[in-house]
């Protein structure tokens, strides 16, 4: 049986599966990465365990698998992280800088106060903000070894290092457009951005489309013979977006997770506005596709962390808790590192808002709930305003996306129809399908769109919508509210 072998290397967990020629999935592998909280608002990862993630994914879902021919290897990884490296040696010369990551924010300040946001804007589609690996690639070089031979690069980039055994330091377009240092129209790293971040573009990885040949494998990864190609990579929210088929002009999707984010594809490259981005989606032949997107910085993160507070064994039960809560309640803003999309307000803390003693458990989790369709609510109207209302298909992937409560009420809150897909693996999907093109087990798009996908649609219900965004707008107002000075200063 031909397969392809797709790797979808997240924030919290390493995901690999296998894809049969026929679309079908054969088997799955996961293995925890592990996040480090050094100082708040500082989320950084160890390279070395993601690596090692990766391989223990990949183990076991070949073992899991029957005989198979494996045609290509694909990534989707988690976006705007970056790391550092010696090219030479291989050897790890700082952490993983999540994409959560808030310790670069006096940088990204202090070229906000230098004037330079707005064309930062006009080169990247992206607004000045710690999220993003700009600001993040200088901080690794200020603090890299001297005399070393470095290279930088988003995940993509590393595990492709260590898959071709140092042999390539490449990256794709849809991760490079995400660094704040490419320029979308000329598709190229750009010599101005660097300059204003303070980065040497030399340490950078090549950038290459989507589907293609990124290398061959040289036996890194447990049952993947050698010289097996390499033939995706691509940044897990595009991935996903790809794997559901949003070819059209105006078709989107939510993936939700750690944070979320919001993708609709677009007929050509339009300027940001509204608080949302432009990114290239995938880039096939040289020609990308462009896509807009608004990135959420926490999403499914806070219902483990509300459950824990409210004593209850798992999120399914703060879900199941959610369920029955009385109309009403507080507002709550998941603003732990900030809030992104389309506010990109890094002061911005968590709070609940208009608490009482009438407040109930069961409200406090339903508050928490539905920070998640409402910061959804938040990016989907903001591009609505953008497309003039032209939306079209909506897909939701992702492990919350399995949860019916938590998507009726994202469907309900948007008054927008949701496609909910059985498989939650949507970004090693969209990965696997670019890798089956590069390597002709599909021949063009069009029997990839052909594929089979078992979709459920959630239509939206009559809901108490005007009072739960009226509290969340709220919410998000004092969210966002400067503080006062301290007493004495």
């Amino acid at each position: 049986m031909r397969a392809i072998l797709a790797i979808d290397q997240g924030t919290t967990n390493s995901k690999a599966i296998l894809v049969s020629e026929a679309g079908a999935l054969i088997s799955r592998g996961s293995a925890p990465v592990g996040i480090r909280y050094p100082r708040p608002g500082w989320v950084e990862q160890d390279p070395n365990r993601i690596w090692q993630s990766v391989c223990e994914a990949v183990g076991t879902c070949i073992d899991a698998a029957p005989r198979v021919t494996i045609e290509a290897v694909a990534i989707s990884n988690q976006r705007e992280s970056v790391t550092i490296w010696d090219g030479r040696t291989g050897e790890a010369l700082g952490p993983v800088v999540s994409w959560q990551c808030r310790r670069t924010a006096p940088d990204c300040a202090a070229l906000i106060d230098r004037g330079h946001s707005q064309r930062i804007q006009e080169l990247t589609g992206l607004p000045v903000d710690p999220m993003f690996p700009g600001s993040k690639v200088k901080w690794l070089l200020e603090r890299a070894p001297k005399g070393r031979s470095v290279r930088i690069g988003t995940v993509d980039s590393w595990l492709i290092h260590r898959l071709s055994s140092g042999k390539q330091h490449v990256c794709d377009a849809s991760n490079a457009a995400r660094s704040q240092l490419f320029d979308l129209k000329s598709q190229r790293w750009s010599d101005e951005l660097c300059a204003l971040f303070g980065v040497s573009m030399d340490v950078l990885p090549e950038v290459l489309d989507s589907s293609g040949q990124f290398g061959t494998t040289t036996g890194a990864l447990p049952g993947v013979p050698d010289g097996t190609p390499i033939g995706a990579a691509i940044g897990d929210s595009h991935a996903a977006l790809f794997g559901h088929g949003a070819y059209k002009a105006g078709d989107g999707k939510v993936t939700f997770g750690t944070g979320s984010s919001v993708m609709a594809t677009l007929p050509r490259f339009i300027a940001p506005d509204n608080g949302i981005t432009t990114t290239v989606a995938w880039r096939i032949a040289g020609t990308p596709t462009f896509a807009f997107e608004g990135n959420i910085l926490v999403s499914a993160a806070s219902l483990p962390w509300m459950a824990e507070v409210l004593g209850l064994p798992d999120v399914g039960a703060l879900v199941e808790l959610a369920a029955t809560a009385e109309p009403g309640g507080p507002g709550f803003v998941p603003a732990f590192v900030g809030l992104g999309a389309p506010h990109w307000n890094s002061d911005a803390r968590a709070l609940f808002s208009q608490i009482s003693f009438n407040t109930t458990r069961a409200q406090m989790a339903r508050a928490v709930t539905d920070s998640i369709a409402l910061q959804v609510h938040d990016v989907f109207s903001a591009m609505q305003r953008q497309t003039g209302g032209t939306m079209g298909s909506l897909y939701v992937d992702g492990g919350p996306s399995q949860n019916t409560f938590l998507m009726q009420c994202v469907a309900d809150l948007l008054a927008h129809p949701i496609i909910q897909c059985a498989a939650p693996e949507a970004s090693a999907l969209g990965a696997a399908y670019l890798a089956g093109l590069s390597s002709g087990m599909w021949p063009d798009l069009e029997t990839v769109a052909r594929l089979p996908r078992h979709n459920t649609v959630i239509r939206p219900q009559a809901s108490d919508n005007a009072e739960r965004l009226k509290t969340w707008s709220d919410a998000i107002a004092r969210s966002t509210f400067e503080p006062p000075p301290a007493i004495g200063e």
